[in-house]
């Protein structure tokens, strides 16, 4: 399904009058099995789209919380392999549109030959891979076309118009923009001029626009909802269910969705 999936995701909240909404996890913390589980909490919550991050150990984009994340999947034993696997047994059970969030190093590891065909065979719709710049990610997103899984790029508010048209334009999916400059993780405010850039990248492309980076209750989820297509929560998410298991992480996701 692809790329397809993720556009029903969006095409069906947009006709609601509302916004779609996708949730991050960290694959595999602290375990694939624990992992699973929350994915189906996430989609029986309301959640439209499902982030599954590759943990990595050098998470240049990530703050504290998915870093801690990260740390406890790999100690785990989680790896892009059996995050595969992991994704192909969710997808005999769930519909929900399934993004893969790896950093580039994990993706060469793995080998790029049969990267996009063993993403599409395990149910993977979508790939952001937040440290490949665009002058490089050619070869990349070529093979994921032709596998149909949509390529996911990372905007944020010093993106030029210039290199943001370049951007937008090798998209698919979606475009994930960033809010603020600097890390993953919860903030108390709203970032300064994010409706003026938020504008900005609506200029260049008919995409949807999902917004994350510092989205973590309700109350933020809301103000922010009626300049963008989705809200991304993601360290939150992280963090609810690291402290307070399944159920905690699906009441914060209640609550953002009936927010938006």
């Amino acid at each position: 399904m692809g790329v397809d999936r993720i556009n029903r995701a969006f095409a069906t909240r947009k006709g609601e009058g509302r916004r779609a909404l996708i949730a991050y996890l960290c694959a595999g913390d602290p375990s694939l099995e624990l992992t699973a589980a929350a994915v189906q909490k996430l989609a029986a919550a309301g959640v439209d789209i499902i982030e599954l991050g590759v943990p990595f150990s050098d998470p240049v984009a990530d703050g504290p919380v998915i870093q801690a994340a990260s740390n406890r999947a790999l100690a785990g034993g989680a790896s892009l392999i059996k995050i595969l696997a992991l994704i192909q047994d969710v997808r005999r059970q769930a519909e929900i549109p399934l993004v893969l969030m790896s950093y580039y190093n994990p993706l060469l590891q793995y080998g790029l030959v049969g990267l996009a065909g063993d993403l599409a065979s395990a149910g993977v719709d979508g790939l952001i891979v937040p440290d490949l710049p665009l002058e490089e990610s050619g070869p990349l997103r070529d093979k994921l076309k032709a596998a149909g899984i949509a390529a996911i790029p990372l905007v944020a508010p010093t993106t030029p118009g210039e290199r943001l048209r370049q951007i937008t334009a090798a998209a698919s999916g979606f475009i994930y923009c960033v809010s603020l400059t600097g890390v993953t993780g919860v903030r108390e405010g709203l970032p300064p001029g994010i409706v003026a850039y938020l504008a900005r990248v609506r200029e260049v492309t008919s995409l949807p626009l999902g917004l994350g980076f510092g989205i973590g209750n309700s109350e933020q989820a809301r103000r922010l909802a009626p300049y963008c297509d989705g809200i991304i929560v993601g360290s939150a998410v992280v963090q609810a269910l690291h402290e307070g298991g399944l159920n905690a992480m699906a009441q914060l996701v209640q609550n953002i969705r009936q927010a938006i």
